[in-house]
């Protein structure tokens, strides 16, 4: 029998999240990793030896005419999102690439539009969308009527070469647009309602950054169903564990919350997806007047780690080449999540709300 042709796939960044996804293609046979490229040497040479010994690159558009992949995992800085992702497709690749698609909207459709010209799958690293936790935990809140509060954070406190990226990443874009993105989407999931509107709130709590960044932000956003949500994200030596971690949603029916927060800290990503269990409040009250029922505790502890959790993806960005998959809601969800905190950023530099 005839062994199949594997997808050969060259790997852009070996930081964190491009090892976790190397990792992954690594034990999913149907990939073949052809490359590695980063700008430091130690990343890309530790990770290749960690693999058994990959060709690496300091050079992306040397490393795409040298391997002629046939799919490329873009894990850099979000600034350079937009020209490799585009160097990728009009090379004929299919694309993962970590969120955000890019760093503005008029950018982001355009890479849309050029992976249904060229008919090659383009998936964004939404791993929240895969975490069979919070799968279970945006199920559960379409059961408790509308409108929903959605309240939401994940503040990092760091330091050291942690607090080295959080300014890297910073040159780009702030805390709320990084990692907002992901829980503005969660949002959209758990209410199916159009967004109306979005306020937000910023602070620049150190001089280590850009004049014009801010290391600290919160947005509001309203939804059509009545539905308003809150997301708060700051990076930096300065700030607090104390609430760090909320994940939390009430409707007319009840609520339900992340309640074990992980007990690693902030700066931990092991611990941003980490879960443990969903407590489940229901509001209904009896004749005396009294909770009809108690809370109730869902176990997550048996969910995915990191790594695992990456796993799932590139399973799905598999799948989405084999069978063909039909990515357009999951691109325009990608879009519509960064056109949102864009406006939130854009809300915090404006001191205005911004209509959606």
């Amino acid at each position: 029998m005839e062994e199949k042709k594997k997808i050969r796939v060259l790997v852009v960044g070996c930081g964190h999240m491009g090892a976790s996804h190397a990792r992954a293609y690594r034990q999913i046979d149907a990939f073949e990793i052809v490359g590695l490229v980063s700008r430091t040497p130690q990343s890309r040479e530790n990770l290749s030896r960690s693999l058994g010994g990959i060709p690496t690159f300091s050079d992306y558009e040397t490393a795409l005419k040298v391997t002629r992949p046939d799919a490329v995992s873009v894990n850099t800085y979000p600034d350079t999102h937009f020209e490799y992702v585009r160097m990728a497709l009009k090379a004929g690749a299919h694309v993962f690439v970590e969120k955000p698609l890019s760093t503005t909207v008029a950018e982001a459709e355009e890479l849309v539009g050029l992976a249904e010209k060229r008919n090659r799958k383009l998936v964004v690293g939404y791993i929240l969308r895969v975490h069979p936790a919070w799968k279970q935990f945006v199920e559960i809140a379409k059961t408790l009527g509308k409108p929903l509060v959605m309240r939401m954070n994940l503040n990092q406190q760091s330091s050291g070469s942690q607090w080295q990226t959080h300014k890297e990443l910073m040159r780009s874009m702030s805390p709320i647009v990084d990692c907002g993105v992901h829980y503005v989407d969660i949002m959209c999931m758990m209410t199916g309602s159009k967004p109306l509107s979005v306020s937000a709130i910023g602070a620049r709590l150190t001089e280590e950054i850009d004049a014009e960044m801010y290391n600290y932000g919160q947005l509001q956003i309203r939804f059509e169903d009545g539905s308003v949500g809150w997301y708060e994200a700051g990076w930096g030596p300065m700030m607090s564990e104390t609430a760090f971690f909320i994940k939390d949603v009430i409707g007319p029916g009840g609520c339900v919350s992340i309640s074990d927060a992980p007990a690693s800290a902030s700066d931990d990503v092991e611990g941003h997806t980490k879960t443990g269990q969903l407590r489940l409040h229901d509001s209904h009250i009896d004749g005396k007047g009294e909770f009809s029922a108690k809370d109730r505790f869902i176990s997550t502890r048996d969910e995915p780690d990191h790594d695992g959790l990456c796993l799932l993806e590139q399973e799905f960005f598999l799948q989405a080449i084999l069978q063909d998959k039909d990515l357009s809601d999951h691109l325009r969800d990608a879009v519509n999540s960064l056109k949102i905190v864009l406006a939130a950023d854009r809300s915090v530099k404006t001191g205005k709300t911004v209509s959606l």
